[in-house]
Order: structure tokens, then C-alpha cells, then sequence
């Protein structure tokens, strides 16, 4: 039997395949299924069907990957993902997600930031809840158990295996052992650590990442999280909440309180619709250097284009805006501060089926790394769920299938038992205050623009506040597991955030989403990956070369460098 951690789209797509290769698979999550984090993913799904361009194939889709991720991606992944994501999208749809189509029926395709062509299929502004919609109504159909309030505190690994994890039920504070033949990872990233995020309360707060370490796993590239360029500034509640892409795929420009569209000075070429990191820069830049808003934003406008066309386009946004801020986003425009967005590193796993260096342990979705490398484009990452979903789901199957028997360990589980009971206190600290520190600490000292002094302090504040954690105050009266909960999630948070800072200080570059003021260059000797692991209960951090290139993709790589020559001298 297969476990899986996490009931959003990766997880649903890999208990799904699972279940379709004759495995009996159960899926813990800890938020309701129907509002996994899949929801906040608006803008769409990225395929070269070549629908609206004709010219877009995967090559293309593969080249505008691996670029504008600096390097840093798997070749192997990539190729994939750009190969394979035609039939995921074809049968998404075809499970219910309803993308809009052309006259012929065919997929209509959007442009999203740094893509060469128009190839992001969607759903309005809400194609991630479409997905999550179909993906659960075809595990209803398939009979799999969805348990989504479980918190997962510990997975039991004994000599190198994998063979289940312990659950606590977040409202009754009931524990479960559950024992399996597999388990896959897919619990999201660790955004919420930053105190401008496009997560929400009680998700993304590095909890896999914790479990990886702690089963003996390595995470690579932590430092490379992703600012989107646009998240709300007011109201002050709902700071950082996403602001889709979309609104710039469908002609939404940026404007600094000056009234200057300031994307010219940051890519003439490719202005609002270059890549997320660069919009980033460039917005954070003008609220720095003064030409922001009183609010600390930007204006983002799409007031230029008719009511009916906004509506259309983007009427989650334009509710949004309406509902939270009472502004009529047709008429006035939005205002927009770069938010912590999306984890590109995570759990080091095989690009092919996704396992991790520990036997019978799967990782997929944005807690996994390699795909994306120093930037991820808008787009990829439901694509991603779905491809490396049904592939995790497929190799924890084949994993199930090879066991002639099955690891077990009291011991283990009696540790897993040990580590909550240690985690019950009673004292003076206040989790909540804790946890905003923290994300006060990281937004300021390792947010959109580092430096060595500045990570080196935050270092030092996050060692302060971890000393804090046995003092917290934990209350377990009348089933209230908030308190435990809470103390679990900032433990998690507080692990994550320092391999984060010290992936950042050892990063000594500028590249993609990792921007450092004291080492402003890109350089080839960091065309590398960060890797991290936990050895004696100590952070080791080692580089590593990027896996060589298959020869077909360097020479497609060397066809698209001489053809954009070409191009450049026929321009000059």
C-alpha cells in the first residue's frame, strides 16, 4: 500500500496513479481537500500544442525552461516536462477542468511572463481550482481515502527505508501510525516563512522539507525562492495575496507613482511580460528608490481594456479587488508589492520517477527540486504537479510491487511518539508572536535582495529564537490542538529558513531569484546546485555540478543561441 502527504494537486495526481497501477493508497492532508494551496495557482497551465502560435513545440517550451532558469534545472526533468505535458493537459481537461477553447475546439493559449510563445492553457483566472476539482472528483470515482485533517509530524525510516509516518489529527489531537510498503511527499514549500506571502495561514511552512531532513533526505537549492512580482498591498490583512500573472498576460502594465511604465528601463524588450524575477527586481527597486506608492507598492493597470474583456479574463482578480479593497479594477488600477511566492528548491530527487536517496520515499510538486532551477516560469508548476505526480505514483507502485517483505520498527515509532510528547510545554512563549518573528526576520534579511552582513544577522536571530522553542507555552485543553500544531509548524519553519540563509550565504552570485548586493554578477563557477543535509544533527552544505546535458539538447541549444545571433544582427 502507498501513502501519500499532502491532498493537493501532486498528491491527488499521485495517489491517483497509484490506485489506476491496482495499489490501495491513502492521502493525509492537512488543510480541507477542497482548498489545497493548487487553488492559488490562477493564471494557468503551460503545453506547446502550438494552438494559437504554431510555431511553439516542446523544444521551444524546453529552451525558455531551461534559460530563464538559469542553468540550475534538470536537463532531464525539464525535457519531461515539456514532452509530456500535451497528454496531462489533454487528460485533465478531459476529467473535468474545462479549459477555455478556440472556435475549432482546440485549447485556447495565453502568454505568461518569459515564454516565447502564447502556450498557457487555462481557466479564466482560477485554473488550479479547475484542476484540483477534477483531480478530486476522479479520486471520489477511484474509492481513495482522503484523510485531510492530519497533521504529519515524523515518517519512520530505519536502515535507509522508508516505511510509513505518524499523523496527529488537528482537532481531536488523535494519533495515527500509518504503515506503508511507499510514501510520497507532495506538501508544498515554505513561503509562508517570509512576511510578505502568497500563502495563507498554516501552509507552505517547510513541513516536508523537515520530514526530508529528518528521514535522511538532501534538499538542494533552498536559497532560489521566488518573489512574484505582484501581490496585494492593502488591505493590510491580505498583504501578499496573489495577484495573477494573467493580469499582465492580458495587457496589464506597471506604473511607479510618477506615472512612468518603468518595465522599459528594467527589459525594454520584453517589458511587463519579461521574467518573474526581473519584475521583481524592478518593482522592488522603485519602491526602494522612493517612486513607490504611499503604501509601498507599484501600480499594476489594466483599466485600458473594457469591463466585459476584464471580467472575462480575469474575474477572480477582478472580484478580489472589488470584495477586499472596493476598487473597480476596469477603472482604477491595482496596487502591487512583490511577495514570497514559490520554493524552486526542495527534496533532491531521481528526475525520472522522483524517488529521494531514501528507499521507498517519493517526493513531487513544489517540495521536490530540479525543475526549475534559479526561476520558475508562470505556468510550469501545474504542469509539474501532474506529470511528476503520476510519476511518483507510478514508481512508489513499481517500489510496492518489488517488496518481498516489509519493513517494520517499534523503535521508531516509538521515537515519532517521543518527539510530540516533547513537544507539549508549558511555559512562557507565545507561538504566534514567534512565528511572525520569524517571518519579520526572513523578509528582512533574506528577502528579495541579500547581502552577507544582512543573512549573517538573520542566522544569528533565528539561533535566538530556536532557543526559544522549549518555552513555548502549549495548551491542550478541550481537544484544542492549535498551540501543538502551531509549535510543530515554527520548529518546521525555523529548520527551513536556516538551510535557507545558509544556502544564500554560501550562493556568493547573483542569479535568477537569488539577488545578492554584494555579489551583483552571475558567475559560471556557480553554475551549481546547493545541496543540504543533516549529519549529527548539524547543517552540511555542499555544491554540486548540474547532471551533464544529453547531446540532442545541447545541440538544440546551440541551434537557438546562433538562430537568436541571427536575429540580433539583422536588428543591428
Amino acid at each position: 500500500n502507498i501513502l501519500v502527504i499532502g491532498c493537493g494537486g501532486a498528491g491527488l495526481r499521485a495517489a491517483i496513479e497509484a490506485k489506476l497501477n491496482g495499489l490501495q493508497v491513502t492521502v493525509l492532508g492537512k488543510r480541507n481537500k477542497n482548498d489545497a494551496h493548487t487553488v492559488l495557482a490562477a493564471g494557468g497551465i503551460n503545453a506547446a500544442f502550438g494552438n494559437v502560435d504554431p510555431e511553439d513545440n516542446w523544444e521551444h517550451h524546453f529552451i525558455d525552461t531551461y534559460l530563464e532558469g538559469y542553468g540550475l534545472g534538470d536537463p532531464e526533468q525539464i525535457e519531461i516536462m515539456t514532452k509530456e505535458s500535451p497528454f496531462y493537459v489533454k487528460e485533465i481537461d478531459q476529467w473535468g477542468a474545462d479549459f477555455k477553447k478556440l472556435e475549432n475546439n482546440k485549447f485556447d493559449q495565453r502568454y505568461f511572463g518569459a515564454h516565447k510563445f502564447r502556450r498557457t492553457c487555462y481557466s479564466g483566472d482560477y485554473t488550479g481550482q479547475s484542476i484540483l476539482n477534477a483531480l478530486l472528483r476522479k479520486t471520489k470515482l477511484l474509492n481513495i481515502p482522503i484523510y485531510d485533517s492530519e497533521y504529519v509530524s515524523d515518517l519512520f525510516v530505519k536502515n535507509n527505508i522508508c516505511f510509513g509516518a505518524m499523523s496527529l489529527n488537528i482537532f481531536t489531537g488523535e494519533r495515527t501510525a500509518h504503515l506503508a510498503d511507499a510514501v510520497i511527499i507532495c506538501t508544498g514549500g515554505h513561503t509562508r516563512i517570509w512576511k510578505n506571502s502568497s500563502s495563507r495561514k498554516n501552509e507552505n511552512t517547510g513541513d516536508g522539507y523537515h520530514l526530508g531532513l529528518k528521514a535522511g533526505c538532501e534538499l538542494s537549492d533552498m536559497e532560489m525562492v521566488q518573489f512574484h512580482p505582484t501581490g496585494m498591498v492593502l488591505p493590510k490583512e491580505l498583504s501578499g495575496t496573489l495577484v495573477t500573472e494573467a493580469v499582465r498576460g492580458e495587457g496589464g502594465i506597471l506604473l511607479n507613482s510618477q506615472g512612468q511604465r518603468f518595465m522599459a528601463n528594467y527589459d525594454s524588450k520584453r517589458l511587463e511580460l519579461s521574467t518573474r524575477d526581473r519584475v521583481a527586481m524592478a518593482n522592488y527597486n522603485e519602491i526602494i528608490e522612493g517612486r513607490g506608492t504611499d503604501n509601498g507598492g507599484v501600480f499594476l493597470d489594466i483599466s485600458h481594456k473594457s469591463k466585459d474583456f476584464i471580467i472575462e479574463k480575469i474575474p477572480k482578480i477582478y472580484r478580489q479587488f472589488m470584495e477586499h479593497s472596493l476598487i473597480d479594477i476596469s477603472k482604477n488600477p491595482m496596487e502591487v508589492c512583490p511577495t514570497a511566492h514559490y520554493s524552486m528548491g526542495g527534496i533532491k530527487v531521481n528526475p525520472s520517477d522522483h524517488s529521494t536517496r531514501i528507499k521507498g520515499l517519493f517526493a513531487a510538486g513544489e517540495v521536490a527540486s530540479g525543475l526549475h532551477g534559479a526561476n520558475r516560469l508562470g505556468g510550469n508548476s501545474l504542469a509539474e504537479i501532474l506529470i511528476f505526480g503520476s510519476h511518483s505514483g507510478k514508481s512508489a507502485s513499481k517500489f510496492s510491487k518489488s517488496l518481498s517483505s516489509q519493513m517494520r520498527s517499534n523503535k521508531i515509532i516509538s521515537l515519532a511518539h517521543e518527539y510530540l510528547n516533547s513537544s507539549i510545554s508549558k511555559g512562557e512563549e507565545n507561538v504566534y508572536l514567534l512565528k511572525s518573528e520569524l517571518r519579520d526576520i526572513m523578509w528582512k534579511y533574506c528577502g528579495v535582495i541579500r547581502n552577507e552582513i544582512n543573512l549573517n544577522k538573520g542566522l544569528e536571530k533565528l539561533n535566538q529564537l530556536e532557543k526559544l522553542l522549549p518555552a513555548i507555552d502549549v495548551r491542550l485543553e478541550n481537544n484544542n490542538q492549535n498551540d501543538l500544531i502551531n509549535k510543530l509548524d515554527l520548529h518546521s519553519s525555523l529548520v527551513t529558513a536556516k538551510v535557507t540563509i545558509l544556502s544564500a550565504l554560501e550562493r556568493k552570485e547573483s542569479r535568477g531569484s537569488h539577488q545578492r548586493s554584494d555579489f551583483k554578477e552571475t558567475k559560471d563557477d556557480y553554475k551549481l546546485n546547493i545541496n543540504a543535509k543533516i549529519e549529527d544533527n548539524k547543517f552540511i552544505i555542499k555544491k554540486s555540478i548540474p547532471k551533464k546535458m544529453k547531446n540532442e539538447l545541447i545541440s538544440l541549444l546551440e541551434r537557438y543561441e546562433r538562430a537568436e545571433e541571427g536575429a540580433n544582427k539583422l536588428i543591428e
